[in-house]
């Protein structure tokens, strides 16, 4: 393979600049996906230059909830359900900061749905990835809105019956300026995402499609780490393996990249031309 300069890795990042060392070894199982997103996050952000005393970065309650702890930021690890309301508050007193939300599946769009859909509506810019790994895996392996048909979890002991959320779609319908989706697999693909997202003037929604070996890879005999992301990659990029037509690599509606992306105006820049206006009004 012909290596490009599109192509080529950044070997010069050393995410340790990034990070709290003195609070590892980190907590996360062996194989999980969290911590490629994390590193991917803390390399788009030092690809943009961006301060590691301006950025802000709130977490809820579940796994991806702890990794906030790891990253030598301003950070804030907070209630079940609760960062994007947080983080809400915390963009409109400092908007000189940029601010970042990484909540799970469970967090986000079950206890957190509510806060989630206003968020995306009201346009805010702050910047959110949802790590989605189908399960709550640290609060006991229960199922979560977005736990594919059939599988078994501690509350789906028969197999999952429930539709399951679409993300993506709900962020859209809801007004997020900004959405897309990547694997952890394709981690410069998921950097370079991370970055459009860092750098939009609203509210950018990221998926990532993460992997739990432990609580929901070994339950529903997914095999190791390994096995479950290439499985994404065949669900997803059936073309990485050849010709779309053969079996087991059949083509998905699930896609990758941005997926929507408007241009109307961010939440703050219209709350202070109309506090503004009311100003002059003399209200």
């Amino acid at each position: 393979m012909t290596v490009t300069p599109e192509s080529r890795v950044d070997i010069t990042f050393d995410v340790r600049r990034s990070l709290r060392l003195d609070l590892f070894p980190h907590f996360l199982c062996p194989g999980c996906g969290h911590g490629i997103a994390l590193r991917s996050l803390l390399w788009a952000v030092d690809e943009l230059g961006i301060d590691l005393d301006s950025l802000a970065v709130v977490s809820g309650i579940g796994c991806s909830g702890r990794l906030s702890a790891y990253i030598d930021a301003n950070t804030f690890h907070v209630t079940h359900g609760r960062p994007l309301a947080f983080a809400t508050g915390l963009k409109l007193a400092r908007p000189d900061l940029e601010v970042v939300v990484i909540t799970g599946d469970g967090d986000c769009l079950a206890i957190g749905g509510n806060h989630f859909i206003h968020a995306c509506r009201r346009n805010l810019d702050l910047t959110c990835i949802m790590l989605n790994n189908e399960i709550y895996g640290m609060t006991g392996g229960q199922g979560s809105p977005t736990t594919s048909a059939e599988r078994f979890t501690t509350t789906t002991p028969g197999g999952n019956h429930e539709p399951t959320f679409d993300a993506c779609a709900v962020a859209t319908a809801a007004g997020a300026g900004l959405v897309g989706r990547e694997i952890t697999l394709q981690t410069p693909s998921l950097k370079n995402l991370l970055k459009e997202a860092l750098t939009y003037d609203g509210f950018s929604f990221i998926e990532v499609l993460s992997d739990c070996t432990e609580i929901y890879g070994r339950k529903n005999d997914l095999g190791d780490s390994a096995e479950m992301v290439l499985s994404q990659k065949a669900d997803i990029r059936p073309s990485s393996y050849g010709p779309s037509d053969d079996l087991p690599f059949q083509p998905t509606p699930l896609r990758t990249g941005v997926l929507s992306r408007s241009e109307r105006r961010e939440y703050r820049a219209v709350y202070d031309e109309r506090t503004a206006d009311r100003s002059r009004a003399g209200q």
